[in-house]
């Protein structure tokens, strides 16, 4: 295998699935200004339309959070120009763009700190006190339950960000992460919409959630919140952290769940009567560009799924032995052959070391390989998080291949041991198998790349 040239491939594919989805041009897709001064907002996406006749609002406001929040931004201030009168947007520190109207809150991801506080009231302070005649955007993204963070009375943010660790640690998916979340938030859960009530709401979202439940996209801000105090107390509890998390939250949670405390806005609150949700970005457009790449570069090529979860190396299983099966029979691709999978899986941690669930995907791959070498020799995988971080690392994923097992048992680095320690960071960093992107601005879960040569 010319592994220079898969690799580059597997690269090129991958840039092209980010350029597809990238949240400006996404923006601009569905959002335009129609007819003569002043004429009609138009928000298209998939088969849903609405038109707002600008001559029934009297200002324009921008609200958002999430990584992809800035460059969302930006394509809303090139679809609307100067009729937006202002607005603040809360993005992971150093997701920046230049902008003219809509102020960028610069905040923490994935453990919110006081800057996530600041940001959070912020984007209350401008919700607070509008009309009927206030047309707001939502500019909705990954990252978004971190970077605004208010927490509910008596919790302290402490407490709120050990809790997040707690969960991070335990391997909890992100429906049972934002349904503790949403339940810890006067923002989350649909407590956004009730803020701008009775603004009129038009909410774009970009998701990094597997399944696209827009409730889950950045725990749900402007939409109803179909979870439950009791729900986020057997999430807890499921997971194992309800004995150890901070006796504000535990204690929180109990009286939800017993009725003492309302819950989040659900389907039929006022705050949802003029809210309109229009989801624009998504892992299943990235995978589409990816393949029409793959095949343009000559591989023969198949999506196998937008829903890929469950442990990382367990995943990374599953790709290793069909891509044996294609290596050994064609079956089910031809070769050279390219499978593609999105989705976001999860790494339950056993050591101290660095790294992100992709890293980690394409480190239990080479521990397939090096277990089980056959007709493994013309496979590379590449794993990796379309937000250009991976875990807290400055890698978006890595690469695996039978000929970065052989650098690395040259280097004597084990991979057993590098596994067992979640260290999978340092392990592909020293080979020079890291893929780094830096921030991309945008989000929408993970992409495995898998080509067969």
């Amino acid at each position: 295998m010319d592994e220079r040239k898969v690799k580059a491939d597997a690269e090129a594919i991958f840039r092209t699935a980010l350029a597809r989805v990238e949240p400006a041009a996404l923006v601009r897709r569905a959002v335009r200004v129609e007819g003569r001064d002043p004429g009609t907002i138009v928000v298209e996406a998939a088969l849903d339309e609405q038109l707002y006749p600008l001559v029934s609002f009297d200002r324009i406001l921008v609200v958002g959070m999430g990584k992809a929040g800035a460059s969302m931004a930006a394509g809303l201030e090139e679809a609307l120009g100067d009729r937006i009168s202002g607005g603040v947007v809360a993005v992971k520190n150093g997701y920046v763009e230049s902008l003219k109207r809509i102020r960028l809150l610069e905040a923490s991801h994935p453990v919110p700190d006081e800057s996530s506080v600041r940001a959070a009231f912020e984007v209350l302070g401008l919700a607070s006190g509008l009309d009927e005649r206030t047309l707001v955007f939502v500019l909705v993204s990954g990252g978004g339950s971190s970077l605004l963070c208010a927490p509910a009375e008596g919790v302290t943010l402490a407490d709120k960000a050990a809790a997040t660790r707690l969960l991070l640690r335990s391997g909890a998916t992100i429906q049972e992460m934002n349904a503790i979340r949403k339940h810890l938030s006067a923002i989350k859960g649909g407590r956004l919409a009730a803020a701008l009530y009775p603004a009129t709401i038009v909410s774009l979202v970009v998701s990094d959630v597997v399944g696209d439940d827009l409730d889950t996209i950045a725990s749900g801000p402007t939409v109803p919140d179909p979870s439950t105090w009791a729900d986020a107390l057997a999430a807890s509890r499921r997971r194992g952290v309800e004995a150890v998390l901070p006796r504000s939250v535990s204690d929180l949670l109990r009286r939800g769940a017993e009725g003492e405390l309302p819950d989040t806005p659900k389907r039929g609150d006022r705050a949802f009567a003029k809210a309109r949700t229009f989801l624009i970005g998504t892992n299943r457009i990235a995978l589409a560009a990816a393949e029409a790449k793959a095949r343009e570069l000559g591989y023969e090529s198949l999506v196998l799924t937008s829903r890929l979860t469950g442990e990382s190396r367990e995943a990374a299983q599953v790709l290793l032995g069909i891509g044996k099966d294609i290596s050994a029979s064609g079956f089910p691709l031809r070769t050279p052959a390219c499978l593609l999978v999105g989705g976001e899986t999860t790494v339950t941690l056993r050591g101290e070391g660095r790294g992100g669930r992709n890293q980690e995907m394409a480190l239990a791959f080479l521990a397939g390989i090096a277990r089980s070498p056959s007709n493994a020799e013309r496979l590379l995988l590449l794993a990796a998080s379309t937000d250009g971080g991976d875990g807290p690392t400055d890698a978006a994923g890595a690469f695996a291949s039978a000929a970065i097992l052989e650098r690395a048992s040259a280097a004597g680095l084990d991979v057993d041991d590098y596994l067992g320690r979640n260290d999978s960071y340092s392990f592909f960093d020293r080979l020079g198998a890291l893929l780094r992107t830096g921030p991309t601005n945008t989000n929408v879960c993970d992409l495995q790349i898998l080509l067969v040569s």
